[in-house]
């Protein structure tokens, strides 16, 4: 079971905001200004608009960083990021949805030799990727909820 939102990919967008897009198929807006005024160090992506175009991923995808001195988790962008739709919204990787939900790779192996998981509605193979909708995953194992 994953006990925090594991972040896949981060942009910086201007005025100071951030898309950032979550493991379980979600993405969300980030406004970094919030911070400036509460935590100084942040003041240095004010007058640094290349620091804050180096923005991210931190190894593991705990969080996102943009030098030693600056990076927030993962956890405190879910809580306070805004939910926005784009066009992956409900997509995950296969490895991230096993983590989710605590299963083996081998049951979705399974589900989709079986046919609970149909290949190209609810899965699909990009490369050597596979890719599952969360819909599905709650269909056949449960309500993402109970899993974080």
């Amino acid at each position: 079971m994953v006990a925090f939102h594991k972040v896949n990919s981060v942009t910086a967008l201007k005025p100071y905001m951030l898309i950032v897009q979550f493991a379980e198929g979600v993405s969300k807006t980030y406004d970094v200004s919030m911070l400036f005024d509460k935590w100084p160090a942040f003041q240095a992506l004010q007058s640094n608009d290349a620091l804050f175009a180096r923005v991210h991923v931190d190894v593991g995808g705990h969080g996102i960083v943009w030098d030693d001195n600056l990076d927030l988790s993962c956890n405190e962008l879910f809580r306070n990021g805004q939910v926005v739709d784009t066009e992956f919204d409900g997509l995950m990787a296969c490895s991230d949805a096993t983590a989710i939900w605590g299963l083996h790779e081998s049951t979705l192996r399974k589900a989709i030799a079986y046919g609970r998981l149909r290949s190209g509605v609810d899965v699909c193979k990009f490369g050597k990727q596979w890719v599952v909708s969360r819909d599905a995953m709650i269909r056949e194992f449960g309500p993402l909820d109970s899993h974080l």
